[in-house]
């Protein structure tokens, strides 16, 4: 869904991660950032090469407290924390540990005092970390370093288990299911948990408060944290966070019809010409000689073998643009300009009527790959050898477990229309993985369904933030639930544009936006205060 989100943020988010290896040729790459796409051709390959294997753990035996500090470039410093491997069982393994890495600024942090030294502490702004190296949502997320001098706040960012560095088997941690199998999300929640309170312990800082925050994937983490720890976080900002796009919450093709209406938005013929591409593809790559004159136009580093493979590579573009069609520019996922679906739609209506769709599209998605120019070829297709390089990524297995996120492309879509099956998604995650997913767990952990009636009654202090122009919104919640819990949409804004770092340029509706949030966040930790006072 992959990368801030940042998705990183998911971010990026069509059917999240593997379910892209449907029996259609035209699926749309899994959208949650940071994940790379794996077109279909890729997926087919490394489902026939990746051997499984299985090795023994080499896990550290825990410590007290934190493992060690190395030291980076500012602004963080790097730590890590001695982690359980498993939260929720007492088998022989589970209480072996891996080595979760966080990050940390406390540049602007007050710190306690007072006779116990717990007194007077600033709060302690958290991000759950999401698919991807923290470092990288770290550096996609300034609006935490922007406002935490407001509030005397230490920042910490937590790597989300099997992501980064934070491979409980090291390089063996994808290698099989009886290694991945302790990837899951409820896992992840505890990690934070358990490292919060330990960090909150060794800091003399135990009634500090503590406000989570994360984009896409680590939106969705923010609130569930918020729903199950309510005595570890005060409140929870979750931006881009869709907790409905599942089961059946939400219409399964709102995720493809909200890109299709954001080019359609900037031009109809735009809309139409992306449309019309897949069927010419088809043709034109239907044997060995279109697919090499394919190659020549798409400059491919390689002689093209399938032309699923470009269709794959355009739609990425297309999807990823729309996600990231920020106000400004911007180098989240690539590097890319303002309104960066205006700028391809210019491009395409740039060309002369009669001109070849081929051309157009390319030159289009050339926007989002080689933006700055200095790419010499597209690496569209990846060779045998390649492939089963990739290994099995850690969002793959989430998404062929309990991340399913059932997703369709509808006939009004730019895309080719296509259908969901949890049959198919099912047999393809048996054979890449060995396991059958559970499409039904996560409304049944978390909820979901009337959802607004329900955390009505027992949730409070989350606030979920949207932009409309990114797709992930239709799976997010876009009305307020209470007086704390509350929607802040934005009809321009983008995938977590609230969660980047504020610039001159930014709109007055993402200024405000900001300010609303900054504004929640202090009656939050006022309360707190307040109550602590009241019980003492």
């Amino acid at each position: 869904m992959a990368a801030p989100s940042v998705l990183a943020f998911l971010p990026l988010l069509l059917l999240a991660a593997f379910s892209a290896a449907s029996t259609s040729a035209h699926r749309i790459p899994n959208p949650f950032p940071p994940i790379i796409p794996l077109h279909l051709q890729a997926l087919r390959q490394q489902q026939q090469q990746q051997r499984v294997s299985s090795s023994d753990a080499k896990l550290v035996t825990a410590a007290a407290a934190d493992a060690g500090t190395n030291s980076t470039a500012q602004p963080f410093t790097t730590h890590y924390f001695p982690q359980e491997l498993d939260h929720f069982t007492f088998t022989p393994n589970a209480s072996m540990v891996f080595r979760q890495k966080y990050l940390v600024n406390d540049t602007f942090w007050r710190r306690p005092s007072g006779g116990n030294g717990t007194a007077g502490a600033g709060p302690l702004f958290v991000y759950t970390g999401n698919e991807g190296d923290i470092e990288w949502f770290a550096t996609n997320t300034g609006f935490m370093f922007d406002i935490a001098p407001k509030f005397g706040a230490l920042l910490v960012f937590i790597e989300h288990r099997f992501y980064g560095e934070s491979l409980p088997f090291g390089n063996d941690s994808y290698n099989s299911a009886e290694t991945l199998g302790y990837l899951t999300s409820t896992q992840a929640l505890a990690d934070f948990a358990i490292l919060i309170t330990s960090l909150k312990q060794n800091l003399s800082a135990k009634t500090a408060p503590v406000v989570v925050f994360g984009g896409s994937y680590g939106g969705m983490l923010a609130s569930w944290f918020r729903l199950k720890y309510p005595h570890v976080a005060i409140g929870a900002l979750a931006s881009s966070a869709p907790i409905l796009q599942f089961d059946y919450i939400t219409p399964w093709s709102s995720f493809s019809d909200a890109i299709s209406q954001d080019y359609k938005s900037e031009s109809l013929n735009c809309f139409s010409v992306i449309k019309a591409t897949w069927d010419v593809l088809d043709e034109r790559g239907a044997n060995d000689r279109g697919l090499l004159e394919l190659s020549k136009l798409f400059r491919a580093c390689k002689t093209l073998k399938y032309a699923d493979s470009i269709a794959g590579w355009l739609q990425t573009a297309f999807v990823y643009t729309a996600m990231v069609d920020y106000p400004t520019p911007a180098n989240f996922l690539k590097n890319l300009p303002a309104y960066p679906v205006k700028e391809m739609c210019k491009i395409i209506d740039g060309f002369p009527a009669n001109a070849d769709i081929l051309e157009k599209v390319f030159a289009a998605a050339s926007l989002y790959y080689n933006f700055t120019g200095d790419q010499t070829c597209n690496q569209i297709e990846y060779d045998d050898d390649s492939s089963s390089s990739l290994g099995l990524s850690g969002w793959g297995w989430q998404a062929c477990t309990e991340m399913i996120m059932p997703m369709s492309d509808s006939n009004e879509s730019m895309f080719p229309p296509d259908t969901f099956s949890y049959e198919d998604t099912s047999n393809t995650c048996f054979q890449l993985y060995g396991v059958r997913p559970r499409p039904h767990w996560i409304t049944t952990e978390y909820g979901g369904y009337k959802i607004d009636k329900v955390l009505k009654r027992f949730g409070s202090n989350i606030i979920f933030s949207n932009g409309l122009r990114d797709p992930w919104s239709r799976g997010g919640v876009l009305k307020d639930i209470s007086s704390s819990i509350v929607a802040l949409v934005t009809e321009k804004g983008a995938h977590h544009l609230d969660l980047r770092s504020a610039t001159k340029d930014d709109p007055d509706w993402v200024i405000e936006q900001r300010r609303q949030e900054v504004e929640i966040i202090h009656g939050w930790i006022d309360q707190y205060h307040q109550d602590m006072a009241q019980a003492s």
